[in-house]
């Protein structure tokens, strides 16, 4: 539980610091944005106040006669205006915007020239939009300015050029700023702030109350409770989260009690294994023995006879030992089917033809059924002729002399179908779902055959690994039929 209130305590301390630093950020965003807006009105409405002061100026004096500067009167007008208003700054410019005069308080002039392309926008635009123009006191800064042309004869002189935002004003506007911010800005930032924190900070809290309660949870599944669900009156607004997290713990349920399954699979598998090793092995392992302590004594007859066993036992444990490979290999999904279209009643003929000895041998009717116009299917030829042998080869332990095993080929809706049946026992219903087990052998009341057990759970699955099932029924008055469908061809799948 102490892990479960860490991780909800340091969630939210998380969360309350990102929240915090957002907030911040965000002020002072805010406060930025706030300044410059002040500001550009400021410079906006004095410049719309103070338009036409150069105007006037111009109106009021000709500071330029003959192309000639005439300071005389001007400069007394200049510092007039000057008188009435300190933060004035006043030029005359020729008509390339070169400073021919001036009258600045306080520091001096460091520009040369302005920009003359400010002006002749000031001039000529009626909207009285905000224009900014060269500060002759500052290099690369801009200020508001108030301009005016100088006409003489109907002749272009030059231009009156006055700075409406000197250094003074600049001087008391930035104090006056600064008070500003660090008064009633910064009380209404950390007022705002502090009131913003505090409902962030309660809408977290109620909005990860769910998420603290599917936390808890999950940690009980990790101790070990694999029963821990969550409610549907938990979900809230977390109900993706919640459902997910249902069906993955469902499904790591349904897999540890496959796993319990298939390791109980393996115990017996290796059981009976193990079984089925030792039996040929100690035929073998006995005869050869026999052979050694009776080596003077044996008959030819004899010998041959125990040395036919001791073949016979090889074989079988040979097979076995096959079996148990090629089932590792297609449970591992090792082997990858190489289809291709062919007729599946040739391969059923040659199937047929190589069993026919042995079924001769047990006076057991091997036969196979179908016509020669089905159409090809399309599988992995070496792996069909493997399942068609198995079956044989389980039709045959189970059919008793003198009985008969038919395969039966027909054209069906999916394919072709398969069917083998054979004259034996058949397979209890109770028992037909657990036949193609691993090593599952079933009491059927006969002698158990060695070695039995693989055979189907290889069919199994070597046709899942063809997307097919197989079916097993008991026929009336005959035996088990073991039937399933190949896939046609490509070009012969029917529309």
């Amino acid at each position: 539980m102490n892990y479960i209130q860490k991780a909800n305590v340091s969630l939210f301390t998380h969360i309350a610091l990102t929240l915090l630093l957002l907030l911040i950020a965000l002020g002072a965003c805010y406060m930025a944005i706030t300044s410059i807006a002040a500001r550009t009105y400021v410079l906006e409405i004095n410049q719309r106040l103070y338009r036409d002061v150069a105007e006037h100026l111009v109106s009021e004096t000709q500071p330029l006669k003959n192309g000639k500067l005439d300071t005389t009167a001007t400069h007394d007008i200049m510092h007039s205006m000057m008188v009435i208003n300190p933060s004035v700054e006043v030029y005359l410019l020729d008509t390339t915007g070169r400073i021919i005069d001036y009258v600045v308080p306080f520091s001096s002039v460091v520009l040369e020239e302005v920009d003359i392309t400010p002006i002749k926008k000031f001039l000529h635009e009626t909207d009285k939009a905000l224009v900014l123009g060269d500060d002759p006191k500052e290099v690369g800064t801009t200020n508001i300015f108030s301009a005016a042309p100088i006409i003489e004869d109907g002749k272009l002189q030059g231009y009156a050029y006055i700075i409406l935002a000197g250094e003074l004003q600049k001087h008391v506007t930035g104090e006056l700023s600064k008070d500003y911010l660090t008064s009633l800005g910064g009380q209404l930032f950390f007022l705002v702030l502090g009131a913003a924190l505090l409902i962030g900070l309660l809408a977290f809290w109620l909005l990860t109350r769910n998420l603290r309660r599917i936390i808890a949870i999950v940690q009980r599944f990790k101790e070990g409770d694999y029963e821990a669900r969550i409610s549907a009156s938990q979900e809230g607004n977390l109900k993706v989260l919640s459902s997910t997290f249902n069906n993955m713990a469902d499904q790591i349920n349904e897999n540890i009690q496959q796993l319990k399954t298939v390791d109980q699979l393996r115990q017996e598998l290796i059981a009976n294994v193990s079984h089925d090793l030792r039996t040929p092995l100690a035929i073998i392992r006995g005869y050869i023995e026999t052979i050694q302590m009776k080596d003077e004594s044996l008959t030819p007859e004899d010998r041959k006879r125990y040395l036919q066993t001791v073949l016979h036992s090889s074989e079988r444990l040979g097979k076995l030992i096959s079996q148990l490979f090629e089932y590792s290999k297609l449970e591992a999904d090792q082997v990858v089917p190489e289809k291709e279209p062919f007729l599946l009643q040739e391969l059923c003929q040659d199937v047929v033809f190589k069993y026919q000895v042995l079924a001769d041998k047990k006076e057991i009717k091997l036969n196979w059924f179908g016509t020669k116009d089905l159409p090809m299917v399309f599988a992995d030829i070496a792996l069909v002729e493997r399942v068609l042998q198995n079956l044989l080869d389980n039709a045959l332990q189970h059919t008793p002399q003198g009985g008969d095993i038919g395969i039966y080929l027909k054209d069906a809706e999916k394919g072709v179908e398969v069917k083998i049946i054979d004259s034996g026992p058949g397979i209890p219903a109770d028992k037909q779902a657990h036949i193609f087990e691993r090593h599952r052998q079933l009491d059927t009341g006969e002698k158990a055959k060695p070695g039995a057990g693989l055979g189907l759970a290889i069919v199994k699955k070597i046709l899942e690994i063809h997307q097919v099932s197989i079916k097993v029924q008991n026929q009336p008055q005959k035996g088990a039929a073991f039937s399933f469908q190949l896939p046609l061809a490509l070009g012969l799948m029917r529309v």
